[in-house]
């Protein structure tokens, strides 16, 4: 439960149910189901219409970035949900990229992603930008954004520093607000939060 009441079907403005409405229908479609707590974090945006209605159009500009693979974008997420540590963005995102053909075993192995042979070099150094870029304060060294650069173009290098912070976004404003898992994976493998440093 979190911490706020988020806006309910009932009290929310024409915006608001339109916004519910559609990303219930996407999270549904990208996640293979519905849960009941699934629009928390909308819900809490939804308090502030001008907000929720900015927040919803960067959320859909984003999921048209065509730069990245769907594989290259579910590890950059859900790398930054682990390291943030998130409840709510592991789920769903385990979900996410479960659909998107992340296996149960590259899963489980996010938390030690240095030493799986399931990782290919490419798959590494995007999990090492996410960790890099989602830790507090961001350090992201010379060497790392030079090998990235060998295996990415600028504009594949702009959407994935997008997608880890829009990533960073979601989680922070989650876990302040004391949003927790919604039930996306339910008995299925989730990817486990990072232990912290």
């Amino acid at each position: 439960m979190s911490r706020l009441q988020g806006v309910s079907d009932r009290e929310a403005g024409l915006g608001a149910r339109l916004a519910f409405f559609f990303t219930r229908r996407k999270l549904a479609r990208m996640a293979g189901l519905e849960t009941a707590r699934m629009l928390e974090p909308l819900r809490l945006y939804a308090h502030i219409p001008r907000l929720l209605n900015a927040y919803g159009r960067l959320e859909q500009a984003e999921s048209k970035l065509d730069v990245l693979s769907p594989r290259q974008r579910a590890l950059a997420e859900l790398k930054s949900a682990t390291t943030v540590r998130c409840e709510y963005c592991i789920d769903l995102g385990s979900q996410i990229a479960r659909q998107w053909g992340i296996t149960d075993e590259e899963l489980l192995a996010l938390a030690d992603y240095r030493n799986a042979s399931c990782f290919s070099p490419a798959d590494k150094l995007i999990l090492d930008y996410a960790t890099a870029v989602s830790r507090t304060p961001v350090e992201v060294p010379d060497r790392l954004f030079d090998a990235l650069r060998a295996h990415f173009d600028t504009a594949q290098l702009v959407g994935l520093t997008h997608v880890i912070t829009l990533g960073n976004l979601r989680a922070r404003f989650n876990v302040a607000l004391g949003i927790g898992s919604s039930g996306f994976c339910g008995d299925r493998v989730c990817a486990l939060p990072d232990r912290g440093t």
